[in-house]
């Protein structure tokens, strides 16, 4: 009989990105049935992967979140009688949820909240990446994986044309060079200014490739600012037009893409386009940081306020935004424009 396995990640799109790995490591070295407990926004993600039995979706943020609804989820969870519970993510409710699926084993971090109530914990091991951290949720069951394992993203052949259509309207034929952006984060403090941005994009015009704007829904009026005020006529905004898996198709066929501390360089680095990352309030040692041979940080070293938060903040502790303000647009054009002539020259 299969062994019958929960994993809880009900955090952000990139949380659930860097879980994944665990998900394949499970599936390949146990014969298990998996299910993965998320929330609506990242169930996307998960919709074709082969290592996923079941997607359980547990909406934090509709009307009826109440302890009600909270109560029914981990009643659902029993009576699925788990043998074994993963969670990732350290919230109480995770915990709660956990607590309540009686499974044999139940496995989180020592600084979950309520860790306690694991049967099994393991350490949070600070300055690594996060998938490497993760994996370490699964030495409890005798499995040791130590490396960085890449995210496995699976697109449709509809993501495919959907794409294709999207390049099509942009006249962006196959085998064209295109490098994508990514402008939006939730967090402020996290996010290169919008006119920085343009600046970055005035500085590729007539550059002979074309950009592409990427996001979600929240990201629509960041992007439509900044193409609206750039002079390149190169560029172009699909933010709010794209799921998650033709995102990560879009990004397949991208050059490279240039974004802030957020989801989409997690995405990019799973199906293998090299990123060039914007990091201000935070830093890559919280071990969010892109590991493409070929990825390239840029980031302000040596000031005493960062970093001032794990996840950013809405507005600036000390009111500079020195963090980003000092990262200068001419040296991100200059990787750009070396990546996209080193990528020309590797195609010719």
């Amino acid at each position: 009989m299969k062994t019958k396995i929960l994993i809880i990640q009900t955090a952000f799109i990139g949380d659930v990105i860097l879980t994944l790995p665990v998900v394949q490591v499970l599936k390949k070295q146990m014969e298990c049935e998996l299910d993965f407990l998320c929330i609506p926004k990242t169930a996307d993600l998960l919709k074709n992967n082969r290592y996923v039995d079941n997607i359980i979706i547990y909406d934090k943020r509709a009307r009826d979140r109440g302890i009600k609804k909270l109560l029914r989820l981990s009643n659902r969870i029993r009576f699925k009688k788990y043998d074994i519970i993963i969670s990732p993510h350290r919230s109480a409710r995770s915990t709660f949820i956990a607590y309540r699926g009686k499974s044999e084993m139940s496995i989180s971090y020592d600084i979950s909240t309520f860790s306690f109530l694991y049967n099994k914990t393991v350490k949070y091991i600070k300055n690594i990446h996060e998938i490497r951290r993760n994996l370490k949720l699964l030495v409890p069951l005798g499995i040791y994986e130590d490396s960085i394992i890449k995210p496995e993203i699976f697109c449709s052949e509809s993501d495919g044309k959907v794409v294709s259509l999207l390049l099509k309207k942009y006249i962006i034929s196959e085998g064209d060079r295109f490098v994508t952006f990514s402008p939006g984060t939730v967090w402020m403090t996290k996010r290169y200014p919008p006119d920085k941005f343009i600046r970055l994009l005035d500085l590729l015009t007539d550059k002979n490739f074309k950009v592409i704007l990427i996001g979600g829904k929240e990201d629509i009026e960041i992007c439509r600012f900044i193409k609206e005020k750039t002079i390149n006529q190169d560029v172009f905004n699909s933010a709010g037009k794209l799921t998650l898996t033709q995102s990560a198709e879009l990004l397949r066929r991208s050059s490279l893409l240039v974004t802030n501390d957020s989801s989409p360089l997690h995405l990019a680095n799973s199906v293998g386009t090299k990123v060039i990352a914007i990091y201000g309030a935070t830093i890559p040692e919280f071990g969010f940081y892109p590991y493409g041979k070929n990825d390239k940080i840029f980031q302000v070293n040596g000031l005493k306020c960062r970093p001032c938060s794990i996840h950013g903040l809405n507005k600036c502790p000390v009111k500079t935004l020195d963090c980003l303000e000092r990262i200068r647009e001419e040296e991100i054009a200059e990787e750009i424009l070396k990546s996209i002539s080193s990528s020309h020259q590797e195609l010719s």
